[in-house]
């Protein structure tokens, strides 16, 4: 318990003092995850409207894929993205491996299925005739695409909470295609880590309360925008 207390100590004080690498890391967390999770937004949603509005050949076959896809583990999908960024990697050219690029690739790749499952499961959940309801009534194709995600909204920002929830908390791949440089790479998760490898449990204590402030802070602007969005 004390080095708990400890931590939380550690964690005002880095915090009341504006400690520039504190600030550093805690601004490169929430931009990384940030822009990961905005795109995997895009992405997902995109899969899910997709899939779940088209029959086709081997529907159920996608399906399953993207269930397993949002249990893939972070190392699995850190390793392939470092050997796809590799030098002589089919993405080598690029150059971005240990860059913040990377890391915002590894975790677009792991939020993506997270989200596009749970979409995929809310959309599909709708009232069977909806579509043809509204279709019925005039609207074209893309209007029917934004009332369906309307109607579907509530459970569709919870898929968005979990799939930011998924990549920063995330530190396999971090720390694989990122590398943890000081000044570059190095956010909260894989700073912990290092700090708890050093024995520095009051830095890491620290570390974790912040990385726990800042998981908490945007999902509860979700969760806000979730309820309101339940009460019209």
């Amino acid at each position: 318990m004390d080095l708990i207390w400890e931590g939380l100590r550690k964690a005002l004080e880095l915090l009341l003092a504006l400690d520039p690498e504190v600030l550093r890391i805690t601004f490169l967390s929430l931009k990384v995850s940030g822009i990961a999770t905005l795109l995997s937004v895009v992405l997902g949603l995109g899969l899910a409207i997709l899939v779940a509005l088209n029959d086709f050949p081997g529907k159920r076959l996608v399906i399953a894929l993207l269930n397993t896809g949002m249990g893939i583990p972070p190392v699995v999908v850190g390793l392939f993205v470092t050997v796809m960024l590799w030098r002589y990697g089919p993405l080598g050219f690029l150059g971005i491996l240990y860059t913040p690029s990377a890391i915002i690739l590894a975790q677009l790749v792991i939020a993506t299925p997270i989200i596009a499952g749970l979409g995929l499961a809310a959309l599909q959940h709708l009232q069977p005739g909806l579509r043809l309801q509204i279709l019925s009534l005039g609207a074209t194709r893309a209007q029917m695409v934004w009332l369906l995600l309307r109607e579907a909204r509530l459970p569709l920002l919870a898929a968005v909470m979990a799939g930011f929830g998924g990549v920063i908390s995330e530190v396999g791949a971090s720390i694989m295609v990122g590398g943890n440089i000081k000044g570059s790479t190095r956010v909260l998760t894989t700073a912990t880590v290092m700090e708890t490898s050093r024995g520095n449990f009051d830095v890491a204590f620290a570390l974790s309360f912040i990385l726990l402030a800042l998981a908490f802070s945007v999902n509860a602007l979700l969760t806000h925008l979730q309820q309101r969005s339940g009460h019209r």
